[in-house]
């Protein structure tokens, strides 16, 4: 388990944990709960990031972008237009080029539009950007997000801040069987279980944001996280036992008395 890093976008990254930084109540606890999950890396919202307020603090006062690796996304984003100017921005003001792609659908779902996303993937790519996309769980389309060049493939396991856990096993299963890139899901995720379970599924990351922030201690909530991640993966590693029929005796039937 010690040299098993999550390699994605020519970075290695100790933790399989990806953590958002949105819905804390300020960016102190956001840093605390950051801290707590032992995430190598945070997602950050480039269209809600402070840039003109100089009296106003900002997230890199709490998380040095040095220490902790930046990955901005297209939050709030419903078209592709405004999805490619969101990260050509990112890539200006801090020269990421490891970016997060999500073009939402709908303001009640926020199910990804993947007409939007396809188109915006493969103009990402072909700019240069690594792109790690959120997308729906059809292991048809997430195929198709791979061979445009997408750098991590990121189905949803439920809708985003639902809580509701991993709705279909089976496609995120299939998704994981098809694709090469890694595969992390995002969004949905409620409790430390539901982290387990995917990565007993054979995910290569969760990414976890609401489960984590609007939790009634956010602080040991992420520290919960962090350990389902790591179980999880260890689990999977492991190769968990055949399912049976009918019952086996834990006990060798050998020399009874």
């Amino acid at each position: 388990m010690r040299n098993d890093n999550l390699k994605i976008g020519g970075h290695s990254l100790k933790s399989r944990l990806i953590v958002g930084t949105g819905k804390y109540k300020n960016f102190k606890q956001t840093a605390d709960a950051v801290k707590a999950s032992g995430a190598s890396m945070v997602t950050v919202a480039v269209r809600r990031v402070n840039i003109l307020d100089k009296r106003k603090p900002v997230l890199m006062d709490y998380l040095d972008p040095k220490k902790i690796i930046y990955l901005p996304n297209t939050a709030g984003c419903f078209n592709s237009k405004d999805a490619l100017r969101t990260l050509r921005l990112a890539r200006e003001m801090g020269g990421w080029k490891l970016v997060k792609l999500e073009v939402l659908g709908d303001k009640k779902t926020l199910y990804p539009n993947m007409v939007e996303t396809l188109k915006s993937t493969e103009v990402l790519v072909k700019e240069g950007f690594k792109v790690m996309v959120y997308c729906s769980d059809d292991p048809i389309l997430a195929k198709k997000l791979q061979d445009l060049g997408a750098t991590a493939i990121m189905p949803l396991a439920s809708p985003i801040g639902s809580g509701r856990g991993i709705r279909n096993k089976l496609n995120i299963s299939l998704i994981i069987k098809n694709i090469k890139v890694p595969v992390i899901v995002d969004a949905g995720i409620g409790t430390a279980s539901d982290a387990a379970v995917a990565m007993e599924l054979g995910c290569d990351g969760v990414l976890v944001n609401t489960a984590i922030a609007k939790a009634k201690k956010p602080i040991l909530m992420a520290s919960s996280m962090k350990d389902a991640v790591i179980a999880g993966r260890k689990s999977y590693l492991a190769g968990r036992m055949n399912f049976q029929n009918y019952a086996s005796s834990s006990s060798p039937e050998d020399g009874l008395i």
